[in-house]
């Protein structure tokens, strides 16, 4: 060992001397208004976010009621209980016309001898209890949107 190595290590610290580090006057005054700004900006959007949550629901719940948008109404109950009903079997290929042996509303697979509804025009094929819940909301077949239709005696 050399006698450098011996030699205790001199650190002068006087360069991280708190003297370079004070805030004083103007740059108080700036960190304080920005520190302000910031608080009542949060503060600000804290209040309209409670705002829009809970006042304006409130006054929406006192307010006579709106009138419904356009949706469409489902279909008439005698009109859905008088739609087809066939036994699925799966040598049947008239009757998938479109629906690949699945119910598309469930998404449940048909079994052969299952109860299924088909929809007059444009034959696409559905779990009874699915399509009636559908057709009593919407007036459309979930796969194409057809409209159905009874079928006429005379045809």
């Amino acid at each position: 060992m050399t006698s450098q190595d011996n030699q205790p290590l001199n650190v002068h610290f006087t360069v991280l001397d708190d003297d370079q580090f004070r805030v004083r006057g103007k740059t108080l005054f700036v960190v304080v208004v920005i520190f302000t700004v910031v608080l009542l900006v949060t503060l600000f959007l804290l209040y309209a976010r409670w705002l829009c949550r809970f006042h304006l629901h409130d006054v929406s719940s006192d307010a006579p009621p709106a009138p419904p948008l356009n949706r469409p109404e489902g279909l008439d109950a005698a009109f859905i209980r008088a739609l087809p009903i066939v036994l699925y079997q799966e040598s049947n290929r008239d009757l998938e016309a479109g629906s690949g042996g699945e119910c598309c509303i469930c998404l449940g697979v048909f079994e052969d001898g299952e109860k299924v509804k088909v929809l007059p025009n444009c034959r696409h094929s559905y779990h009874s209890e699915c399509v009636d819940t559908w057709l009593s909301t919407h007036s459309s077949c979930p796969i194409c949107r057809a409209q159905p239709q009874a079928h006429s005696s005379a045809s």
